[in-house]
This record gives C-alpha cells, sequence and structure tokens, in this order.
C-alpha cells in the first residue's frame, strides 16, 4: 500500500495495485519446494531466489514485456517496472528484518549467502496454516502490526498527500 501511493495517479488501473499486492507476497511461494525435496537453504529454498533482487528485477521486467508494455493509464513502463520491482523487493527486505529463519538470499544467484539486518525486530511468522494456531502468533501479529503496518500506513498517507500535491500544481 505505502509502494503505490508513490506511484498513486489517477486512471491508473485497479489490477495494477492489486498486481503489486500480489508481487509483495509472491516470494513466499517458495514454500512449496518444501514439498518436493528442496531444503530450506537451498537456492530454490524458502528466501532465496524468489527473495531476491535479481528476481524482483527480472520477473517486473517480464510482467512489463508481456502485460504492460505501453505502462498502464498514466504510469509509462518504466514506472510500472519500478513498481512491481520495489513490491517484490519489499518482501525479501522485511523478511530480513525477522528475528527467525536462515536469513535472506538477497544477491541470489550470484551469492546465496543469507543476509539479516542488524536488527530484526519482526518476529518470524510460523510457515504453513498450523502455524496461525502457534501460540507465538499473538507476538508474530503484535510485531508485524508495529513495523510493518503502521509505518506503511503512515508512509502511504505521506506519500499520497504529497503526489496529490504535486499533481496539482
Amino acid at each position: 500500500m505505502a509502494i503505490a501511493a508513490g506511484f498513486y495517479r489517477p486512471g491508473v488501473p485497479k489490477r495494477l495495485w492489486a498486481l503489486g499486492a500480489l508481487c509483495s507476497a509472491l516470494p513466499d511461494l517458495d514454500v512449496v519446494g518444501f514439498r518436493f525435496g528442496v531444503q530450506y537453504g537451498d537456492l530454490l529454498g524458502h528466501r532465496g531466489l524468489s527473495h531476491s533482487l535479481t528476481f524482483a528485477i527480472l520477473l517486473s521486467g517480464l510482467t512489463v514485456l508481456l502485460v504492460y508494455r505501453r505502462g498502464a493509464g498514466p504510469l509509462g513502463p518504466w514506472m510500472v517496472w519500478a513498481f512491481l520491482a520495489l513490491a517484490l523487493v519489499s518482501h525479501g527486505l522485511l523478511d530480513a528484518l525477522t528475528d527467525g529463519g536462515l536469513g535472506v538470499a538477497l544477491f541470489a544467484p550470484f551469492d546465496n549467502t543469507r543476509y539479516f539486518f542488524p536488527v530484526r525486530p519482526i518476529a518470524v511468522s510460523p510457515i504453513g496454516l498450523a502455524g496461525l494456531l502457534d501460540p507465538r502468533m499473538p507476538r508474530v501479529v503484535g510485531t508485524e502490526l508495529a513495523w510493518i503496518w503502521a509505518p506503511s500506513l503512515v508512509i502511504g498517507a505521506g506519500l499520497f498527500a504529497w503526489r496529490r500535491r504535486v499533481d496539482s500544481r
């Protein structure tokens, strides 16, 4: 939401905003690999390639080439690419702020080193639907509200107000 607010223009199709929201969650589809024997720390494992800057750059570019070659409403193709890439990158960066797991392979496939930020205030969420019943979930939700949702709302509101002011000139 915060990223979309920075790109908002009247006339941008709602499906682009929905695609951005999907992109922000898409990297976690890598958990499907567990069913096929992919190990957590593998290149294609959880928080591996799908959480990397390379993945964000290439998937956004491919999406623009296939779907948004002419842009989306008032947003040109480069702006659509930037929006989608930032939505994808945000996932890995937020995961690097969590207190669990093996870290994030931000530079995969060139380097599979897993990284965390020095400060890790977000409680890691349990993987799978059974995790919803995990006794740690109230802490997880609390840290996500405090460190993701509240700042996103403030940043989004500020960007939206700034965009409206710039566009009204």
